[in-house]
């Protein structure tokens, strides 16, 4: 899902098309907030979030990206190799 742009606190920097390594976004002219041009590009890197002065960009994960994010929890090994017995290292 695209970056969301609230044109009422943007102040028009440039600064989301500075840092987006996808170019997603594309400056309209000045004292216009960026477009995003290119909304599939987004691979929701947070980047233009967190650089942005005004808190002017929201950006919602798409569903599969937050059930990975949920999903991703402490792993342990079980994969045994020589000398080992259940993984653990002695």
């Amino acid at each position: 899902m695209p970056p969301i742009i609230m044109k009422e606190k943007c102040n028009a920097c440039g600064t989301c098309a500075d840092v987006c390594p996808t170019d997603v976004f594309r400056a309209a002219g000045k004292r216009t907030p960026p477009l995003v041009k290119y909304p599939e590009e987004c691979w929701h890197c947070n980047a233009c979030v967190l650089d942005c002065k005004q808190s002017a960009i929201t950006l919602r994960l798409p569903l599969p990206a937050m059930m990975l994010h949920v999903g991703a929890g402490k792993r342990e090994s079980v994969s045994g190799g020589k000398g080992n017995k259940g993984g653990v290292r002695r």
